[in-house]
């Protein structure tokens, strides 16, 4: 039995002061992918029936690449914010949690420097 309040108890345990961060850039990537998401659309569906070369030519041009590599970096960034809210909501076991956010946040990383790297190499 503890002779602590329950405001002794209570005390340290509030907010890490990350939270608005999060849920803000949580709505900014999803509001830059939006117009990011719908140029690829356009994009690939105006190209449709077009060859190999058409479209490796197209990634080539500098701006096409540099946009690709923002909707890579931000459509992968948002994942992995994403996938941080549903473990740590649903994830109970604190070692499986750990565990998860670092796979998850590792996963994230390589999978954006193999993007970059795979549209650098196309465009240069």
């Amino acid at each position: 039995m503890s002779l602590r309040t329950p405001l002794a108890r209570a005390r340290g345990l509030g907010s890490a002061k990350e939270g608005v961060s999060h849920w803000w850039w949580q709505r900014v990537t999803a509001v830059a992918l939006v117009p990011l998401t719908l140029w690829l659309a356009v994009a690939v569906a105006s190209m449709a029936g077009s060859g190999h070369a058409v479209v490796v030519a197209w990634i080539g041009s500098p701006i096409v690449a540099t946009g690709l590599i923002m909707l890579s970096v931000t459509l992968l960034y948002h994942a992995a914010l994403g996938m941080q809210v549903v473990v740590e909501d649903y994830v109970h076991h604190e070692g499986v949690k750990l565990g998860m956010l670092v796979t998850f946040k590792l996963a994230a990383v390589v999978l954006a420097i193999m993007a970059v790297l795979s549209i650098l190499r196309i465009a240069l």
